[in-house]
């Protein structure tokens, strides 16, 4: 958790000199992009809000994506992380939406994702998205490495 407060906290500043506000769609890195960008003090100036969208009906509680809108598309995909980016950034008027899907592990998914499999996304004045593999079934290792994938993405768009 140390390395992942010390990416948002060179984060927090960025985005706070640039007055920008962030908000965070996150599934299987189950909060821990949200916890490091509150960790830093004054994240209140830049940090909007977020959810855990775990589940199906997380999503349709927390993120109101119409069915419409999923045709085609499956969880742990680019494309479904790059809609949650930007629907979490259009809900919050936030100026870059972030998001996480994947599976933590120690077994995949239902989607045939193999454990340590995350799709990771920013939507903002640019869009940025990637799939991470790190190999591994150590669920808390894949969850940190998943944050840090997405705080890392977030760092380059908003740089």
């Amino acid at each position: 958790m140390q390395a992942l407060m010390a990416q948002a906290a060179q984060i927090g500043e960025q985005l706070k000199a640039r007055k920008e506000k962030v908000a965070v769609a996150e599934s299987s890195s189950g909060g821990l992009i949200s916890a490091a960008l509150l960790s830093v003090p004054g994240a209140s100036a830049y940090y909007l809000g977020g959810g855990v969208v775990y589940t199906p009906k997380a999503r349709v509680m927390l993120m109101e994506i119409p069915k419409e809108a999923l045709e085609g598309m499956r969880s742990a995909s680019e494309p479904y992380a790059l809609l949650l980016a930007r629907t979490v950034r259009e809900r919050f008027g936030a100026t870059w939406g972030v998001s996480e899907t994947g599976a933590a592990g120690p077994t995949g998914n239902p989607y045939g994702d193999a454990a340590g499999h995350t799709c990771v996304a920013v939507s903002g004045p640019v869009e940025f998205v990637a799939t991470i593999e790190t190999g591994s079934s150590d669920r808390a290792a894949n969850m940190e490495a998943f944050a840090a994938a997405a705080l890392e993405l977030l760092a380059k768009a908003s740089a």
